[in-house]
């Protein structure tokens, strides 16, 4: 164990006395923790806080991964609830106006990201601490990758968010959310350097930043309709390389150790995914195999697999199919379907010897009508079985217009959560709640 690795364990990960609460600045301090400052004054404590907006991010029920994963599957009917007794989870699944603010997926989702934000941003601050420079471009870079998940995350679940932690924060459009997000992770990319300065030796491992940092600007590009750009992006990933959050006995995979391998939360819904009937995997997908273990077909009963049935499994933070999707989709709203087309057959025609992940589909090339509509449903439906349980099925669902709970039909409980009861309580700015 590294000395970092000792200081961020008898430090508590040396944020958990950083609480920047909501939006409202209150203190919750921790006697037996660091201060901020006494974090803030040795490049080891602001690369600490680094790490420690990952931990935040990823470990634990309240962590964003959980929460979206949660969130999205209930609210699109890609997850089936277990014991209606999980209260904030049974929220979600009924959805309408079942969902108030003080339900705790919407609250964690809010909060969570607002404190990784928070703690990333102090990163960022504080940077010019740590004297080598190569080392302090990629420690600005690690944590603006989760100060862009943390604004990009909130903007796919609420209609409006706080760009900014301070005492009665006023709130802005998702979509500038997303530009926040891209901004940060533009920075980052113009700034790393060939050499990390041994930070990968400092900082959980497992996530490659540069091509993180490029998935990342892909993700949030087409999200914000620069499609060249999000094209660009996606082809500068190396499809070769992971980045995942990685657990271990003691940090363990949320969504695994808290509902699949106890059985007693979620599950997937079935092999349908929750889809209508023209957007169902075909039978021979082997997706199907991979993200499934399938206990008992009679009784239509399923177990997630893939990233979720050890304590321990890593979960991607990106796949390489969602950048072969991306491309396929940004050709597709440009009406270049010879492109999209192209680029949703080698999702479709990939094998799992193809795939880092070894997630392969091994179906036959795209032979549907070769118009908008029906190119850019194929990639919906591909969204949802490459990327099960991403916690991104939410976001895409509204941006492929699909049936919202007002339609025949519905294929989403909601279209935007409430806000959290911890930040209308606490802030005055706080904006009505959307309808539905």
């Amino acid at each position: 164990m590294n000395r970092l690795k000792i200081y961020l364990k008898h430090s508590g990960i040396l944020l958990l006395s950083l609480l920047t609460f909501a939006a409202c600045e209150k203190d919750f301090t921790n006697p037996g923790a660091a201060t901020e400052a006494q974090v803030l004054s040795t490049p080891d404590g602001v690369i600490g806080l680094a790490a420690g907006a990952q931990r935040r991010f990823s470990v634990g029920r309240q962590s964003p991964v959980y929460a979206t994963v949660a969130g999205a599957g209930f609210t699109t009917g890609e997850l089936r609830l277990i014991n209606p007794g999980n209260a904030a989870e049974n929220g979600v699944s009924l959805g309408y106006a079942d969902l108030p603010g003080s339900n705790g997926i919407v609250t964690n989702i809010w909060e969570q990201c607002l404190l990784t934000r928070n703690e990333a941003d102090k990163v960022i601050a504080n940077a010019d601490i740590i004297p080598d420079a190569n080392t302090r471009a990629w420690t600005i870079a690690y944590a603006s990758i989760f100060q862009a998940l943390a604004n990009g995350t909130m903007a796919d679940f609420f209609e409006q968010v706080t760009l900014t932690t301070e005492e009665n924060a006023t709130f802005s459009s998702r979509e500038e959310a997303i530009k926040a997000a891209i901004s940060s992770l533009e920075k980052a990319r113009d700034i790393l350097t060939s050499d990390d300065g041994g930070l990968k030796e400092r900082i959980p491992a497992d996530i490659d930043i540069p091509n993180t940092v490029q998935a990342l600007l892909a993700r949030y590009y087409l999200l914000d309709e620069r499609y060249s750009d999000a094209i660009n992006a996606a082809n500068a990933v190396d499809l070769s390389v992971t980045s995942t959050y990685t657990y271990d006995d003691v940090s363990t995979n949320p969504i695994a150790f808290v509902s699949i391998l106890t059985n007693n939360v979620y599950q997937p819904i079935d092999l349908t995914l929750g889809l209508p009937t023209d957007l169902q995997p075909d039978a021979a997908d082997q997706r199907l195999a991979f993200y499934f273990q399938d206990l008992n077909p009679a009784m239509n009963d399923y177990r997630a697999a893939a990233f979720f049935d050890d304590n321990k499994d890593g979960i991607p933070i990106y796949l390489p199919g969602e950048m072969l999707l991306i491309k396929a989709e940004a050709y597709a709203r440009q009406n270049q379907l010879s492109d999209a087309i192209g680029a949703l057959d080698e999702v479709l025609t990939k094998q799992a010897g193809d795939d880092a992940f070894g997630i392969g589909a091994g179906l036959p090339a795209y032979s549907g009508p070769e118009t908008q509509a029906d190119v850019l449903a194929a990639i919906y439906a591909n969204r949802c079985m490459e990327m099960m349980m991403s916690g991104l099925r939410l976001g895409d669902s509204k941006r492929f217009n699909r049936a919202g709970p007002n339609d025949a039909d519905a294929e989403r409980n909601r279209n935007w959560y409430p806000y959290p009861f911890s930040e209308r309580d606490n802030n005055p700015n706080t904006p009505d709640d959307p309808e539905i």
